[in-house]
């Protein structure tokens, strides 16, 4: 009789996990709800990806960004090529993935794509550039990603009109400690 109880709880259990999990889709990708670079990723449930993304164009100083949904802004990473992604790992947990297949709104004009990262994801491309967002972004218009070389190769916003905030300058006493930067 005591294995008969234990298969249905065991059942139940994994239900509940799965359903956690599940919930905190919401916050797939957008680097809205992390507050600090050692906050952990954003993930997102098999639904909000198979979904995918909707990319728009937002105005942020004299530019024109291009943004997720929520209206945070959109990377693309200069080591990256059409179709690999090089931000794996602790890369990933700073500069999440956008998930693809994307669908543009009016005002973004561009090629968009999808590759699959090496974990099998679909991750969202503009112009052949896979895209990001950033952890330390925790509102929308924010742009604190943009020039930041870290991971081994400079970050770039995507400016679809205007013209860019310039890239923050490197202070003097940095130091070569070889660490990811953040």
């Amino acid at each position: 009789m005591r294995n008969r109880w234990l298969a249905p709880a065991g059942l139940a259990a994994a239900a509940l996990v799965v359903a956690a999990c599940g919930s905190s889709s919401s916050s797939g990708g957008s680097g809205g709800s992390a507050s600090s670079p050692s906050a952990a990723p954003a993930t997102s449930s098999a639904a909000a990806t198979a979904a995918g993304t909707t990319l728009e164009s937002k105005k942020a100083g004299s530019a024109v960004l291009l943004t997720n949904a929520k209206g945070f802004t959109v990377y693309w990473f200069a080591l990256d090529t059409s179709t690999q992604s090089k931000c794996n790992g602790s890369c990933a947990t700073y500069w999440p993935p956008v998930p693809g297949p994307a669908t543009a709104m009016a005002g973004v004009n561009g090629k968009i794509g999808v590759i699959t990262r090496s974990n099998g994801a679909k991750q969202a491309t503009f112009d052949g550039h896979p895209l990001y967002t950033y952890v330390s972004d925790t509102a929308p218009g924010m742009a604190k990603g943009n020039g930041l070389n870290v991971s081994g190769g400079v970050w770039h916003d995507i400016v679809l009109s205007g013209s860019a905030a310039p890239a923050p300058k490197k202070s003097k006493s940095s130091s070569g400690g070889g660490g990811y930067g953040y």
